[in-house]
């Protein structure tokens, strides 16, 4: 087991891997070869040094045996840069500069290595320009905000079908050129071609094992997207995409997720390729054949739910390789595409990927984290019980129902909540996942064992919203990342109006956070009161959503989602260090090798777990090294 700083690496399995046919196999190893070749795009998109850094990073590593160094080598690996994945913090090396020079002479990187007033944030979230103070490399470096948002804001003025708006500069980095501002597309031909050209090299040859000639349209289109970087194809070949259920393999190949940008508009890079978990996707069939009911039944506004809820469909899945953005630290469940109008008109994909999450519930066990932090040895119990069931089980409603559900009123800008975007749609699809996991509807699914089940998750849920995910922040710093806002935002909404009604009817609190023995913990008094709280946030934040009210979503954000307790920061912080534990987790990937016969013609596709994070790190580099 690897660890270094706040990271743990895991390994992950491949089930059934082995048995499956050469075809199925093949496919598989080509849709992973494109998955791996886009990995330098992303470390360029995260930072215009990183490559560089990198590079010279790896030149050091067998000069050395500083212990500080190879710490550092091995953070910067993970996040795929300087900057920290999750809180996008520059990393401070605890070598010196001194130390440094002895392997470069270079005083531009050493600089932006070792001073912290250069480029502190890779992602930043307050100030007076977000672009200038964020590191991520989306835009020109003398390229601002106003600018910026100007130039997107003309061409969605300008767009010939506002009802069908395409992603605007999700695939581009804006520059000045000759004064004028300009997009430099992410195309065959244009910006990253290098690695873009070997990305469509491995999709043409997986193209030739696809299961089905749905497999081979959808390839297609990506193929023309890369070739032309046209945004209207793009949503062609999401259309197609989202309408591809019948094959046992699928796959996310390109610009995606907005996290990194932080006006949320641009995409970072990511790859994977999945396939079907048989037995476990019952329980998302289940929930995507229910779609209707659920949207029907939820607690917001009629004006703000969908009529007809199209094409939801959900798998269970096992990962057989991540990539870009999703490697090492990856999320365990996803719901694509993003596009509002084409979610509303042809639906979406969700997943819940099964063996990460049985990697991180094996790495849970025996780490004493429920002892300490969990109220009393009955709910401890209560959730080891469950949580394996309603974790699984609240990932399935988030991604599959909750990031489907509701609609924008018409002339909505899907942008127009801004910064606080990405957190209001989080916060709404983890509300809807909290919300039903509570119904009786679950129950009769069968998809929990008893109508105590949904206690545990919210318990959980609370109490890392709350209290524990503190762990992942630094001391004096406050809450930026995205889905933490999201949790906190949850949690202490839930606190507040707890705290208020407790009061007028002078009576204990539904939940509340108290001392015991010098200690924090939570404590539910009345979990139907609690579920009350999540039904009245979760209509105001669809409220909040399909009006673009900007201002109530920073209202909310701000008060509820951002800062931090310092006493309670600090004791979270101590307590979790003594138990040895690290917050964050990723993984190795598993490696697969052709095997060919005499002739050269590849015979099987074998699949090992021996390779270590280091050696994995450096291989990647050496290999997939495009820019």
């Amino acid at each position: 087991m690897t660890k270094f700083a706040d990271i743990q690496i895991l390994h992950y399995k491949v089930p059934g891997f082995e048995a499956l046919p050469l075809r199925t196999k093949l496919y598989i190893y080509h849709l992973s070869e494109a998955a791996l070749w886009g990995r330098d795009i992303l470390w360029d998109q995260n930072g215009r040094y990183n490559l560089r850094i990198r590079r010279l990073l790896e030149r050091i590593l067998p000069q050395t045996d500083n212990e500080d160094f190879h710490t550092y080598i091995r953070q910067v690996w993970f996040a795929n840069g300087i900057h920290h994945h999750y809180s996008t913090d520059k990393f401070q090396p605890r070598f010196s500069e001194e130390w440094l020079r002895q392997y470069t002479d270079d005083d531009e990187l050493v600089n932006v290595i070792m001073n912290p007033e250069v480029m502190p944030k890779r992602v930043c979230q307050s100030g007076e320009d977000l672009i200038q103070g964020s590191a991520s490399n989306y835009y020109g470096e003398d390229v601002t905000q106003q600018e910026a948002e100007d130039f997107y804001n003309t061409l969605k003025a300008q767009a010939p079908n506002p009802d069908e708006p395409v992603a605007y500069g999700m695939n581009s980095r804006l520059e000045h050129k000759k004064g004028v501002l300009h997009e430099n597309i992410y195309r065959l031909g244009g910006l990253y071609t290098q690695a873009i050209e070997h990305i469509c090299e491995e999709l043409s040859l997986a193209r030739e094992y696809a299961e089905n000639p749905q497999q081979q349209k959808v390839i297609d289109l990506l193929l023309e997207f890369y070739k032309s970087g046209d945004l209207e194809t793009f949503d062609r070949y999401t259309i197609e995409w989202v309408k591809e259920t019948e094959g046992f393999v699928d796959f996310v190949n390109g610009f995606t997720e907005t996290y990194g940008d932080p006006l949320g508009l641009k995409a970072s890079w990511e790859g994977y390729v999945n396939y079907r978990d048989k037995e476990a996707t019952k329980r998302a069939d289940l929930l995507s054949a229910n779609a209707q009911w659920f949207e029907d039944h939820s607690p917001v506004d009629e004006r703000f739910k969908k009529k007809e809820c199209k094409g939801v469909s959900a798998r269970v899945v096992n990962a057989a390789i991540l990539g870009g953005d999703l490697y090492p630290s990856s999320a365990i469940g996803i719901n694509l595409p993003n596009s509002n109008w084409v979610r509303a008109a042809h639906g979406s994909k969700s997943v819940t990927i099964g063996n990460l999450t049985a990697a991180y519930e094996e790495a849970a066990k025996g780490s004493g984290f429920r002892e300490e932090f969990v109220i009393d040895a009955g709910t401890v119990a209560q959730i080891d019980r469950y949580s394996a069931v309603t974790d699984d089980l609240h990932t399935d409603l988030h991604e599959c129902l909750g990031h489907g559900s509701g609609r924008l009123l018409p002339g909505v800008d899907a942008d127009a909540l801004g910064v606080y975007g990405a957190t209001i749609e989080e916060a709404r699809a983890d509300l809807f996942g909290l919300y039903y996991i509570a119904d009786k509807k679950m129950v009769e699914l069968g998809l929990v064992p008893d109508a105590e089940a949904w206690k545990a998750q919210y318990y959980s849920y609370m109490m890392n919203g709350a209290m524990t995910q503190l762990v992942r922040i630094k001391r004096g710093c406050v809450i930026e990342e995205a889905h933490m806002r999201n949790r906190s935002l949850i949690a202490h909404w839930c606190l507040a109006q707890a705290e208020y009604w407790g009061r007028c009817f002078n009576m204990p609190p539904a939940l509340e956070l108290i001392k015991r023995d010098g200690k924090t913990y939570l404590r539910i008094n009345d979990y139907i009161t609690l579920r009350q709280y999540v039904g009245q946030l979760l209509a105001e934040i669809q409220r909040i959503k399909s009006e673009g009210d900007f201002t109530a979503a920073k209202t909310l954000v701000e008060r509820y989602a951002v800062n931090v307790d310092a006493d309670l920061h600090e004791e979270m912080l101590s307590r979790y260090e003594a138990l040895h534990l690290s917050p964050y987790k990723g993984f190795v990937n598993p490696v697969y090798t052709p095997v060919t016969d005499a002739e050269g013609h590849i015979t099987d596709i074998t699949v090992s777990y021996d390779e270590e994070f280091d050696e994995q790190q450096l291989r990647y580099s050496k290999q997939y090294a495009t820019l």
